[in-house]
């Protein structure tokens, strides 16, 4: 029998994140725009300087309500009508706030972008904050927040959050608000945060996709270029700052099978020179399922599913200063939270005195570095990143010379970066449980004092 002869892998091509190219509209508005061959779905991300720290006192949510009411009819269409030429023009568009600041996207056809990015213009330029809608939206609000608290990590972001920050500071608090805060947002207290927040002059528009044939200087021109506003600076935002003092708290859910963990506390962000290195020893550390953490937690004692190691970044200033929470994560059985944690801490440890292997942080190198291409295969993906540079200071360069950095880390400033990110000593760690069961074993642990707060 003849087979036909096996296939073989051909020279991989270079790659290299996209350069976007950068502009200023007459109106104030910075646009990036990114050519994609082939990606005949065109995405927008427009960047808006309106960080949950600019919350009015007491309205904690209102940015999330503005943004979920960009959608909600404008000058031209009312709610119904503004979702129907969305849809007609094959659009999605959507939005969220969180610390960095309220961002809208948009994916549309190629063809139709114009209509697209003119639908976007409108609910930017004059969004009509119907009473009626805002009030449903507060509505829909009000009955997230119970499916919140019965989530064990969501319950234990929160009251990491609460524990970690002064309260104070608006990361201390849930970012979509409270049952209290939501409450009392009405049409007028988004009408009010709007004004005050959102402009062009402040704004950054990202288009990325197969613009082969598009007009887009005019496009932009005539939907972008349309939206006006005063040109006043955003107010510079306050340093985050965090007690990250070794503790523990217990959020007791009575009858619970199993403990939600999340450890935290907060180190240096994307401005760091760090920042690569704590990448990639962090991924070692908990990253994937070969990772130090799932090796002995999942792997040796099966007492979980896996567990995550992460770095958030949480809000970037434009003098180049922020932070970043750095986290465990993951879910164990009640009856061995105590050993979990105590092999959490072993694994930290040992780490420290013997430090990472070459080959943990080739891996780890191959899985960042070598699959970056197939990450960014979407003009969303890029669009969504360069968005997240914006938001956060960075230059337009950055993520191609953070690939650059990866690939050059050594095991010993990898392991370095990863001891310093998560000291034993220096770590907030938060139990969603059943107290009863899990709070004497984990007193005897010594990690930190053990504080028992009531569940939901």
């Amino acid at each position: 029998m003849t087979f036909h002869p096996q296939p073989q892998a051909g020279q991989p091509k270079p790659w290299a994140f996209p350069a976007p190219d950068r502009s200023t509209l007459p109106n104030g508005l910075t646009v990036l725009t990114c050519h994609r061959p082939g990606q005949k779905v065109v995405a927008a991300e427009v960047s808006l300087a309106a960080p949950l720290a600019a919350e009015p006192d007491g309205l904690d949510g209102v940015a999330t309500i503005m943004a979920r009411a960009f959608s909600e009819g404008t000058d031209k269409h009312s709610a119904e009508e503004f979702a129907a030429e969305l849809e007609r023009a094959g659009a999605t568009l959507d939005a969220h706030a969180d610390h960095p600041g309220v961002r809208l996207s948009l994916e549309v056809p190629a063809s139709r972008l114009a209509k697209g990015l003119g639908l976007l213009a409108d609910a930017l330029r004059a969004p009509a904050f119907p009473d009626s809608e805002v009030e449903r939206l507060v509505g829909n609000r009000l009955d997230e927040i119970p499916h919140e608290l019965a989530n064990p990590g969501r319950r234990a972001a929160m009251a990491l959050s609460a524990d970690l920050f002064p309260a104070t500071d608006r990361a201390s608090r849930p970012r979509q608000g409270t049952e209290d805060t939501i409450k009392r947002i009405d049409a007028a207290a988004v009408r009010a945060f709007y004004e005050a927040h959102v402009r062009p002059a402040t704004a950054t528009a990202v288009i990325v996709g197969d613009l082969e044939g598009v007009d887009l200087g005019a496009i932009i021109a005539d939907t972008l270029g349309a939206w006006t506003g005063n040109t006043a600076e955003p107010k510079p935002l306050p340093p985050v700052t965090a007690d990250d003092h070794g503790r523990v708290v217990i959020v007791d859910r009575p009858g619970a099978v199993q403990t939600q963990l999340l450890i935290g506390r907060i180190g240096p962000d994307r401005h760091d020179r760090v920042w690569p290195a704590q990448v990639l020893g962090t991924y070692c550390l908990g990253g994937t399922l070969t990772s130090r953490l799932d090796r002995v937690l999942r792997e040796e004692k099966g007492y979980t599913y896996g567990v995550r190691a992460f770095a958030q970044v949480l809000r970037s200033n434009a003098d180049g200063t922020g932070a970043a929470m750095l986290a465990i994560s993951g879910s164990v059985a009640t009856e061995v939270t105590g050993p979990a944690l105590e092999d959490t801490w072993t694994v930290l440890r040992t780490l420290a005195a013997e430090g990472l292997t070459d080959a943990e942080r080739d891996v780890a190198v191959q899985n960042l570095v070598g699959v970056a291409p197939l990450k960014y295969e979407t003009a969303a993906a890029v669009a969504d990143t360069l968005a997240d540079q914006v938001e956060q200071g960075l230059p337009d360069d950055y993520q191609a010379q953070q690939y650059a950095r990866l690939a050059e880390t050594g095991t010993v400033e990898a392991t370095a970066a990863v001891v310093n990110a998560f000291p034993v000593d220096r770590l907030v760690t938060v139990l969603v449980g059943d107290a009863a069961q899990i709070e004497e074993p984990v007193r005897a642990l010594g990690i930190g004092e053990v504080r028992v707060i009531k569940g939901v």
